[in-house]
């Protein structure tokens, strides 16, 4: 009896790598990159939310009906690193006043009977916050070289008092239609963004209205800004 043969197997062939084995150096470096640019994305995003959230809910998810008295400025413009001098005379980059809210005029140092006007409303709106007015600081922003009266230098204190070269100014800051920047002031955030304009001819009776806005904005940022720098 003839016992069969069992069956013969294919003959062993030797282990290839082809370029479909394993990735090229330049495309896991590509993945790499790319997956880098997406956590950085990723954090970006969670330190930016409650920013975010505080702006959706002041400008977006808001009561029927409400309206601002200032007029909220878009795309939101940063403070310029340009350079701006004090009343010492010292240097300063005009940046540098961000990590607070900004209640900004802009006036000739002369500082005439609308400067005086403005200067008077921005100490009572500041005042008026009660605990949250350390958030707010009033900034009067010279656009010449006319001398500040010595005798304005008391209502001055606690305010932040800078020259800045009118050109640099208009640059930055923009008044309404046929109006000047000295009728208006203006509102900046902590980031460093002018985000609102009070309209022109602000007086007593009207800066309640002011005191709501800047309230609101105070309130729907509370939970990133803090007082101080």
């Amino acid at each position: 009896m003839n016992t069969p043969l069992p069956p013969k197997s294919a003959p062993e062939q030797p282990l290839s790598l082809t370029v479909h084995d394993l990735p090229s150096p330049e495309r896991a470096s590509t993945a790499a990159a790319a997956a880098g640019r997406v956590r950085m994305l990723l954090i970006l995003l969670v330190c930016a939310a409650p920013v975010i959230a505080s702006y959706f809910t002041y400008y977006i998810v808001r009561p029927e009906g409400r309206r601002n008295f200032g007029e909220l400025i878009e795309p939101q413009r940063p403070l310029p690193a340009i350079q701006a001098i004090n009343l010492q005379g010292q240097s300063q980059p005009l940046n540098h006043l961000k990590d607070q809210w900004l209640l900004i005029s802009v006036a000739s140092g002369a500082c005439d009977e609308r400067c005086q006007n403005h200067l008077y409303l921005q100490r009572q709106l500041r005042e008026s916050l009660g605990r949250e007015k350390d958030r707010v600081d009033r900034v009067w922003l010279i656009d010449d070289e006319a001398p500040v009266p010595a005798s304005f230098l008391p209502a001055l204190q606690g305010a932040v008092v800078l020259r800045v070269p009118a050109a640099d100014l208009r640059a930055w800051l923009q008044p309404a239609p046929g109006q000047q920047l000295a009728d208006h002031l203006f509102v900046v955030d902590p980031m460093g963004n002018w985000m609102l304009r009070m309209p022109a001819g602000l007086s007593v009776e009207s800066a309640g209205r002011a005191k709501r806005d800047l309230e609101r904005v105070l309130r729907a940022s509370s939970s990133w800004d803090q007082p101080g720098r």
